[in-house]
């Protein structure tokens, strides 16, 4: 029930269209209901006049039907119209609440979920759930209206053939509800097999360029093709059932046709029912099966919006892990002391990363962490913005653990520099003021000119408004880390985060991030990880961390003298050795 409690909590903004559409509903249903009513009134009361009143009559009964009609129209209209586009209205606050909840989800949910699956509950769940919104209580409405009243004319007409039909009728629910319980487990499986096919097309043109590289298209395409045909798989399967659905229902109306032509022969024969009031049977008989229909063939679309809905409220309810508490403060005034005090970190049960590390970086200074990957470097960097939260311990920046302070003043604090660039579609422009939305054209370009990109930037046809593709696919990975830095200059953060922002970069492009980075870190406090040396010399402390927590800590010279594992890894960079133990 929480389910369609939630449901009916969309309807709320558009009450007033919801209950006009349910009026017009009835309008047109009480219509329907009429006119079986007028031909009996006129074959009983009206055409066995003489010639004069029956012309008398027609005039007013065309009159009247012509308006009767009329106004028919005008409430179909409505309900097809503004009832389509109330449903539109509830499928964009419900796309809307869920790209929201997207965005409030911790990076845990974005680490065991698929973009693909994700892009399918956006898209073609959210159809599905609009239609069951607009169709759902309008057809429930009308349907049900149309039964009863058919039914009451029905018994007014003759008691015992109606009791007839009631009883194939109720043979025809058994079997309908026999039916909608394999239906649904059916339709939610289509949904899964869907998502699935969205995920692997996803993957697979996001990594369009490695599959070209390996030469791998026959690969993708047989993965393809294996998603692809669970999903025909699953549609089989759900025809199949909508097939002995739908079949076995045109059986049962047969079976009330058959009833009505035997029963009402056999009753004009007895003298109980006249002639004239069977073709007025046979009327409301169509307007009795007719929303039969509709709800049979409305089961479908009930349990596909059904299932979409609930794979909504699965992502909707999902808790984000990382959440502000209620009394959150704000970070204000951020000068960029951190400490790291007994910090264990784990992402699962059985997956610690680390353990008791204790780090102190005074304001305005820098810190390079290095060591072998794996060992807890890049997410030291990721419990200071809280993008996970330390399994014990604490993290404090000025004195404030950083769990009492807002998600957002934290994060805005905070400027991150990592080797994976990510560029969104559009234009250099956009991409770097995505530091500071609000920014001027003149503050963009000051970015620019210190991330020493803004002579490229100039040397394009369009310059600052060139198009840089999807994920920056015009730009070379310097050009995109430049770009990228630009973002956090403008963003201008007191304390830095540079994850191996030149590791994958040639000499040329490294020696150009590499000033471009020194001058974005100065009178900051900065956290580097580095596999290059070369770039932490100057750093005020060095910390080597590897899967056994800290090992060594110093400045350049002093981890030099020490002989240790510093060394090691410095003389591997710098004196040619091809091969070193790796002492993790």
């Amino acid at each position: 029930m929480s389910i369609y409690k939630k449901f009916i909590q969309y309807y709320k903004p558009y009450q007033r269209l919801f209950y006009f559409d349910l009026f017009c509903a009835l309008v047109v249903s009480m219509i329907d209901l009429a006119f079986p009513q007028i031909l009996s009134v006129l074959t009983h009361g009206v055409f066995t006049r003489d010639e004069n009143q029956i012309m008398n009559v027609l005039g007013i009964v065309g009159v009247g039907m012509l308006v009767m009609y009329s106004v028919r129209y005008a409430c179909q209209y409505y309900i097809t119209t503004w009832g389509h586009i109330m449903g539109a209205r509830m499928e964009s606050d419900m796309r809307q609440d869920l790209f929201n909840h997207y965005q409030r989800l911790s990076f845990s949910y974005y680490d065991h979920n698929n973009t693909g699956e994700m892009m399918s509950k956006l898209v073609s769940d959210l159809f599905d759930i609009s239609e069951l919104a607009h169709h759902g209580p309008e057809n429930i409405f009308i349907s049900t209206i149309k039964i009863l009243g058919s039914f009451a004319f029905l018994l007014l007409l003759n008691v015992k053939m109606t009791l007839i039909l009631f009883v194939v009728t109720l043979f025809m629910i058994i079997f309908s509800i026999y039916k909608n319980r394999k239906m649904k487990a059916v339709f939610m499986d289509n949904r899964k097999k869907i998502a699935g096919v969205n995920s692997q097309v996803q993957d697979s043109l996001s990594g369009i360029r490695v599959v070209k590289s390996f030469a791998n298209e026959e690969l993708e395409r047989e993965k393809f093709s294996y998603s692809n045909l669970e999903f025909l798989d699953s549609k089989e399967g759900s025809y199949k059932i909508m097939g002995s659905f739908h079949a076995g229902n045109a059986f049962f109306q047969g079976l009330l046709y058959t009833a009505v032509l035997v029963s009402g022969g056999f009753f004009i024969a007895k003298g109980s029912l006249e002639v004239a009031d069977l073709a007025v049977y046979a009327l409301y008989i169509g307007i009795f099966l007719n929303p039969i229909d509709v709800l049979i063939n409305f089961t479908e679309q009930f349990q596909k919006g059904y299932s979409g809905f609930k794979r909504f409220m699965e992502v909707v309810g999902t808790t984000p892990e990382i959440l502000d508490k209620t009394d959150a403060t704000m970070l204000t005034n951020v000068a960029g002391n951190i400490v790291y005090q007994d910090v264990s970190f784990r992402y699962n049960q059985n997956t610690g990363v680390l353990n008791k590390v204790d780090i102190a970086i005074t304001a305005g200074k820098t810190v390079a962490l290095v060591g072998p990957s794996g060992g807890g470097k890049t997410t030291l960097c990721s419990l200071l913005p809280r993008f996970y939260d330390v399994t014990e311990g604490s993290i404090m920046i000025d004195g404030k653990d950083v769990r009492d302070v807002t998600l957002k003043s934290l994060r805005s604090a905070i400027g991150i520099v990592q080797q994976d660039v990510y560029i969104f579609a559009g234009s250099i422009r956009d991409n770097i003021a995505y530091g500071k939305p609000e920014a001027t054209n003149e503050e963009i370009i000051e970015a620019a000119r210190n991330a020493n990109i803004h002579e490229f930037i100039m040397s394009l046809d369009t310059d600052y408004d060139s198009y840089v593709g999807e994920r920056g696919t015009r730009l070379s990975g310097g050009q995109k880390q430049r770009i990228a830095i630009a973002r956090v200059f403008l963003k201008n953060p007191q304390i830095l985060i540079l994850d191996e922002a030149t590791s994958a970069l040639d000499n040329e492009s490294e020696r150009y991030i590499q000033t471009s980075l020194e001058r974005l870190s100065k009178d900051r406090t900065t956290i580097v990880v580095a596999h290059r040396l070369s770039t932490i010399r100057n750093a005020d402390e060095i910390i080597v961390i590897n899967h056994s927590g800290i090992q060594e800590r110093g400045s350049h010279e002093e981890l030099l003298a020490k002989d240790g594992l510093y060394a090691k890894y410095y003389k591997m960079q710098f004196e040619g050795l091809d091969e070193l133990e790796d002492e993790a």
